[in-house]
C-alpha cells in the first residue's frame, strides 16, 4: 500500500505535512484527520528504474524489422 504525503493549505496557519498509507482505489483526503484543516496531496518524484547492460530481446522502440528473428 503506497504512502502519500499531504499538506495543509490554510494560508493563515503554518503548513503541516503528514503521511498517510492509502490504497490506490481510495480517494485523496480533503481534511487533516487530526485537525480538520483542508489539505492537498503533495506530488513528489518517485524512484526511477535504470536497467544497465544488454537485454534478452529487442529493446522497446528499436528501429527496423524483427522478421529475421522469426525466420
Amino acid at each position: 500500500m503506497p504512502t502519500y504525503i499531504y499538506e495543509t493549505i490554510d494560508p493563515t496557519r503554518p503548513v503541516r505535512r503528514f503521511e498517510v498509507k492509502q490504497a490506490f482505489a481510495e480517494k485523496p483526503l480533503l481534511l487533516d484527520p487530526d485537525t480538520g484543516e483542508l489539505v492537498r496531496r503533495v506530488i513528489i518524484g518517485g524512484y526511477g528504474i535504470v536497467v544497465r547492460g544488454g537485454s534478452a530481446g529487442p529493446s522497446v522502440g528499436s528501429c527496423g524489422s524483427h522478421d529475421e528473428l522469426s525466420a
